[in-house]
């Protein structure tokens, strides 16, 4: 996506907001939905890869996202390369590194998108993406390899039935990440 079709996004994202009642005595009050509600909120409902374990909705969610993306991401010789580590262990049949790169990027989706019941207590992204801190990453990142990684994420997004809408709005959020995990030019 192009950086104008980008800064127009953050745009529409940043006018966006449900506003409560105003008296006119009182301050006005604005109450912003959080982008985690639109992707389902704290409604508990069941949680599919675990029988009769409860899941907030936002965050099965983006957990539903996040594992297909992974899989998108695996079948994409684009940027597989670096993921290497990880793909000899699913390989194998070792699904360690895959769960723990899944809960990792769901804690951290739930916090940027506004989820109260969570942390993330991974890797700050700059490190996440920086072989030297992380041996899990096989090479630092380009523009072209980021651009690549968000198409991906749109087709996982896709896959899970995410609005144009809330995509872009996801997408936005993705995007600020660019200045850290872009390593490479």
């Amino acid at each position: 996506m192009k950086k104008s079709a980008w800064l127009f996004i953050l745009g529409l994202i940043a006018s966006i907001g449900v506003f409560e009642s105003c008296k006119k005595d009182d301050a006005p009050v604005v109450t912003k939905m959080s982008l985690y509600d639109s992707l389902g909120g704290t409604a508990m409902v069941n949680d599919p890869a675990n029988a009769g374990v409860k899941i907030e909705q936002g965050r099965l969610g983006i957990r539903s996202v996040v594992d297909s993306a992974i899989f998108v991401i695996a079948g994409d010789a684009k940027i597989n390369g670096f993921f290497t580590v990880l793909l000899a262990e699913v390989t194998s049949g070792n699904t360690s590194g895959f769960e723990a790169l899944s809960k990792n990027l769901t804690d951290f989706i739930c916090v940027a998108t506004g989820a109260k019941g969570f942390t993330y207590g991974g890797l700050n992204m700059k490190d996440a993406h920086d072989p030297a801190k992380n041996p899990r990453m096989n090479g630092k990142s380009t523009n072209a390899d980021f651009d690549a990684f968000v198409a991906d994420l749109v087709v996982a997004a896709k896959k899970n039935g995410l609005s144009d809408q809330l995509i872009g709005q996801v997408g936005a959020l993705v995007e600020t990440l660019r200045p850290v995990v872009v390593q490479k030019s």
